[in-house]
């Protein structure tokens, strides 16, 4: 009789698993602030920090093919609920788009390191653990996004991926190269999140493509 292997969920040191929950929790909170400028109830709000909060990790874990990290941890579920209630609970503020940006910044930058990391101690190749990073601090917020009826992240010239994929490339070279991880991971998240910043803060584009064909004004 044939049987399946299920590999085992995988152990993080404290600081990783950490930042691991700082992921989750301030991607759940712009959940919960997409949301908001929705004026859903609470009930939205809690779908919507959960989405975007466990969404990334879990397409992750799902394409490595480890345990989803939410289903045996329930302070994962536990973080998403409580950013939606304090959300919920602060109400309106003017501070709330910029908070949303923000918030989302920090948690990009955690979560392309961790989902990295995440993938590199399941065993998948360097190159598709950055993959891996970058799909973990993105698809989340793609959700969000669909789910708000926004623009999607993936529409936007803002640098938003590009920061992602530093942020995971870093990690996964310097671990590959034998850094610890602890260091590494700083190091990754400071530059993943300066990036990002710098888009938010002074409007950092990449630039767009170009035909090479003008159009006359008069023909067209």
């Amino acid at each position: 009789m044939n049987t399946v292997t299920v590999p085992a969920a995988i152990n993080l040191p404290i600081p990783l698993l950490t930042l691991d929950y700082l992921g989750v929790g301030l991607f759940a909170l712009t959940g919960a602030l997409a949301a908001a400028r929705r004026r859903h109830d609470i009930v939205a709000f809690i779908a919507f920090a959960i989405l975007t909060g466990l969404g990334g990790g879990t397409l992750r874990d799902l394409l490595i093919g480890v345990p989803v990290f939410w289903m045996h941890a329930s302070g994962y579920m536990f973080a998403c609920v409580g950013a939606a209630v304090l959300v919920w609970i602060v109400g309106e503020r003017p501070w709330r788009s910029i908070a949303l940006d923000w918030f989302d910044a920090v948690g990009l930058a955690a979560y392309a390191v961790l989902g990295a990391a995440k993938a590199l101690n399941a065993g998948v190749a360097p190159p598709v653990a950055v993959v891996m990073g970058v799909l973990t601090a993105t698809f989340g917020g793609i959700l969000r996004d669909l789910f708000a009826g926004q623009p999607s992240v993936l529409l936007r010239r803002e640098i938003y991926i590009s920061a992602a994929v530093l942020a995971a490339l870093i990690f996964v070279t310097a671990t590959t190269l034998g850094f610890g991880a602890l260091g590494a991971a700083v190091v990754a998240f400071i530059m993943g999140l300066g990036l990002r910043g710098g888009a938010i803060a002074f409007h950092w584009t990449l630039p767009g493509f170009e035909t090479g064909v003008k159009i006359d004004r008069e023909d067209a």
